[in-house]
């Protein structure tokens, strides 16, 4: 399993970063693909923001209910 990959539930996990970060399109989730790399680039790209802002946002995303982002997105797979 690939950290850095949560293509097994993908199509569920989209919905909650919809509800996140709005300005994402369903084109962007096809580039996305279950790919955190991906899913950084296109939140700063849509939302104007600097990469390392993209990663505090999702990282804060990821452990809001107390997880490691690691294992959050290990759950994903």
């Amino acid at each position: 399993m690939n950290k850095d990959t949560v293509e097994g539930n993908w199509k569920q996990f989209k919905g909650k970063i919809k509800e996140q970060w709005g300005k994402l399109t369903d084109d962007d989730f096809d580039v996305i693909a279950g790919k955190r790399d991906q899913l950084l680039g296109r939140i700063q790209e849509r939302h104007g923001i600097s990469r390392d802002e993209a990663e505090k946002q999702v990282s804060d995303w990821e452990s809001r209910d107390g997880r490691t982002p690691a294992a959050i997105w290990m759950e994903r797979v």
